[in-house]
């Protein structure tokens, strides 16, 4: 992971996104040594975490990450699980957080020269080329060593930079337990 030591970077992360990846790679991450990774290589402004929690539910999985993170350094971004009732009759959940994380990453794009987006969706895409239109060099981190592979290839191919989750793992990663 190469940064210039006065870069000003933003990590963003889709949480939904990053966990989908890990747990393919069967790891854990250890968010305040991936923090702590960031600010020994670049003068890091801002890490966002993004995620929808479920309301209404007495214990919700990712409440105690969440507060975890939000504690150490990261900006955590959240709204609520939309619940529905599909075509066929199944309840199905949604929480898609590509708005915040987009609006986030265009309005912080004239205080960076880097940001780090932590997710493989190929909607970001076109975000990516609107942050390198604005002089941002964007580095991506999904995986490709997972069945399917976790990265869109459109995201991979406009990124000034991909970086493998795998290959970070011995900087952040942890094995998971069980695993």
């Amino acid at each position: 992971m190469h940064f210039y030591p006065n870069d000003r970077v933003a990590v963003f992360i889709d949480g939904a996104n990053l966990y989908s990846a890990a747990k393919s790679l069967a790891a854990e991450l250890d968010f305040k040594r991936m923090i702590e990774v960031f600010r020994e290589r670049a003068r890091l402004v801002r890490a966002y975490y993004y995620t929808a929690i479920v309301e209404g539910e007495e214990y919700s999985p990712v409440r105690p990450l969440v507060d975890f993170l939000d504690y150490n350094g990261f900006t955590v971004v959240t709204k609520p699980m939309k619940r529905f009732t599909d075509a066929q009759g199944q309840t199905r959940s949604k929480g898609n957080m590509d708005i915040e994380i987009a609006v986030n990453m265009l309005s912080l794009a004239p205080q960076l020269d880097h940001a780090v987006l932590f997710s493989g969706d190929g909607d970001f895409r076109r975000l990516v080329e609107a942050l390198q239109d604005k002089g941002v060099r964007v580095t991506v981190v999904s995986t490709l060593k997972s069945q399917p592979p976790q990265i869109a290839d459109e995201l991979r191919r406009q990124a000034d930079a991909f970086i493998d989750l795998a290959d970070l793992l011995d900087l952040f990663g942890r094995q998971r337990a069980g695993a």
